[in-house]
């Protein structure tokens, strides 16, 4: 008896372990995640700072692990995840930051998917709180749906979007190259 209540505390303890690969600034980071039907893998972790002050822990998860930004675009499918850790992020802020994002991914020619935009753009219209969680999956086939915590908000659809969406990030002038290097796992 006192030998499985051990094997039992022992587990309890170690679960947590089990199924969340590291804790970043405060947030647990779970190994993997399964989004439309198919299970991906953490590729990466890291912090978007501003100021000495952490903003938020994005997450890369991937099919299989990519190293560079054009595997990540070529792969099937792959989610983005945003963890807020800081209370001085406001939707305002977090559209203005996205915005700006889209210029950078786009060399400031975001017409062709300015619609795409101004969709996703609405998904950030509420009040942005500490510990809110946005999931951003990109799937070649059925274009980007996004989440908040938890709850489908919206799929926009377009590969020049999704591509887009995924250089705010990844692409050549990124949200922070820290970040970049960290969700790629360099």
């Amino acid at each position: 008896m006192k030998l499985l209540s051990t094997l039992t505390l022992t587990t309890a303890l170690l679960f947590p372990l089990l199924t969340h690969a590291k804790e970043v600034s405060g947030v647990q980071v779970a190994d993997s995640i399964t989004l439309d039907a198919q299970t991906l893998q953490l590729n990466g972790v890291g912090v978007r700072s501003k100021f000495f002050m952490d903003l938020y822990v994005g997450s890369l998860y991937v099919p299989t692990h990519s190293n560079t930004t054009a595997e990540v675009i070529n792969a099937p499918i792959a989610a983005i995840r945003l963890n807020i850790t800081s209370g001085m992020i406001t939707s305002e802020k977090m559209r203005d930051a996205i915005i700006e994002g889209f210029e950078y991914a786009t060399a400031d020619n975001t017409t062709d998917i300015q619609p795409q935009i101004d969709t996703f753009m609405a998904l950030f219209k509420d009040e942005i709180k500490q510990g809110d969680q946005f999931t951003l999956v990109a799937n070649k086939s059925r274009g980007v749906t996004a989440y908040k915590n938890g709850q489908e908000q919206a799929t926009i659809e377009g590969e020049m979007f999704r591509q887009a969406l995924l250089k705010i990030w990844l692409g050549e002038k990124p949200a922070q190259a820290s970040l970049k290097e960290a969700m790629l796992g360099q």
